[in-house]
């Protein structure tokens, strides 16, 4: 197919079925919006124009997908997929081909559709067929001689009609000009009062034109949403093939059912990652990464060799090689952790940084600190990174080691190789290479008893 292509996106419909206020279209798939997986495949055709028809809630599809590449039309009533692309035909190329996409079927290849323009053309209509077991709901694609000559709504089908299992997807590629033509003599004399897009093919039968169709390779290409349980069966569909491909390319995924990606990850060789775990924005893990089941990386890279314990979640973060993260580990924004850094459990590192050979094993919270190499801080400190108002800079210079318990009142600094003791309140800066430490004398109180609970 050589002419230009138009793209037009349904996405006016309400979604009575979803139960929800937010427009059909824009419920999350994979952590992107519905009418986003569509539109990501088709800016791989490589379209003239792109046109999203919109309509239930207003201007909050436009508001929410605000990419400059589109061109919108409002659908004010419902009044069927027909009247919905009639909508758009001021904005399209006249010349072109023109491509029906649906905002709520987001899982269509692009090999399916390039297969499909493949078939049509300026003196052709194709249309996206599929054989369904059950094609209950679906309109039917009636044929003569194996020619298609109409399709027939579930509604308006009588039982011969109702036995057919190829069913009409409703994605079609039709030439502009006669598409056009064909809408402005729609009628809605049907059971349901709408006008339909489909009517549009016997129209082409009746000018002499012919119909081809083309056929996906999985029945799941073509499930659109109308309800909850559908989304969440469509979820489960793009998160097994997901899981599929990286482990096509040796990552091992423990459990593809349970396994959800919200965005884009990339793995590199051997990658173990184990059940439950979320992978959000973009993830890059380096060969022999293992992470933990029940982890959540949002924008994370690890370098190789890293093993994420179970129960982590690092955001924004950058994670050096041969590192070891968790269990039960928080690592916040603006974080970066050099090779062989060591962060245990219930630990918290916020925007700080961590030098090679550096550990926070147990129970910490480092935050908008500098950390040195061969650092060790002790379990329960604490960097006192907020006095209320604003936030300072703890620095902690290489080979320190600091005790338990301590307390790091920033602005601080710990100069190479100082020892804090366990106990300590730090308020002024440690000197290098000395022992620190600030605790009041201890005494035994004579006579004095625990308290007793009151009855």
């Amino acid at each position: 197919m050589a002419a230009p292509l138009n793209v037009v996106i349904l996405a006016a419909g309400k979604g009575t079925r979803m139960y929800s206020d937010l427009p059909k279209v824009l419920h999350p798939l994979a952590g992107k919006a519905l009418l986003g997986h569509v539109l990501e495949t088709a800016r791989k055709l490589k379209p003239a124009r792109m046109c999203v028809v919109y309509g239930y809630g207003g201007n909050a599809v436009p508001n929410a997908i605000q990419e400059p590449d589109l061109v919108w039309a409002e659908q004010k009533e419902q009044l069927g997929t027909g009247h919905a692309v009639q909508q758009a035909l001021s904005l399209l190329d006249s010349a072109s081909v023109t491509l029906v996409l649906y905002g709520d079927v987001p899982l269509t290849r692009e090999s399916t559709l390039q297969h499909l323009l493949a078939h049509a053309g300026s003196d052709k209509l194709a249309v996206l067929t599929a054989h369904f077991d059950d094609p209950t709901g679906y309109g039917r694609i009636v044929r003569e001689g194996g020619k298609v000559t109409r399709i027939v709504e579930q509604k308006d089908a009588n039982e011969a009609e109702r036995a057919i299992t190829e069913i009409n997807t409703g994605i079609i590629v039709a030439p502009t000009a006669k598409l056009m033509a064909w809408l402005g003599s729609l009628s809605n004399n049907n059971a349901q009062g709408e006008y339909y897009l489909t009517d549009t093919i016997a129209m082409a039968v009746a000018d002499g034109m012919e119909v081809t169709t083309s056929h996906p390779h999985h029945e799941w290409e073509v499930l659109g949403v109308n309800n909850k349980t559908q989304l969440a069966e469509l979820e489960r569909i793009y998160q097994r093939n997901y899981a599929l491909s990286l482990a096509g390319t040796g990552a091992h995924i423990m459990d593809p059912a349970r396994f959800d990606v919200r965005g884009e990850l990339s793995c590199g060789r051997d990658v173990v990652i184990d059940v439950n775990c979320v992978f959000e924005g973009k993830v890059a893990l380096g060969d022999r990464v293992e992470i933990g089941a029940n982890c959540v990386l949002k924008n994370v890279s690890v370098a190789q060799g890293t093993k994420v314990q179970p129960f982590t979640h690092i955001e924004d973060a950058s994670v050096g090689a041969d590192c070891r993260i968790g269990p039960f580990s928080r690592i916040r924004p603006g974080t970066t952790l050099a090779s062989d850094a060591h962060i245990g459990n219930f630990v918290e590192i916020k925007n700080s940084q961590i030098d090679s050979g550096s550990k926070v094993n147990h129970l910490s919270y480092v935050g908008d600190s500098t950390v040195g190499k061969n650092v060790n801080i002790g379990a329960g400190t604490i960097t006192c990174n907020y006095d209320g108002a604003n936030k300072h800079r703890t620095i902690i210079e290489d080979d320190v080691f600091i005790g338990s318990d301590t307390q790091l009142v920033a602005p601080v600094t710990v100069s190479k190789g100082a020892t804090i003791g366990a106990g300590t309140t730090l308020t002024r800066n440690a000197p290098a290479g000395e022992l620190t430490l600030s605790r009041a004398k201890q005494a035994t109180i004579a006579g004095w008893q625990r308290p007793v609970k009151k009855k």
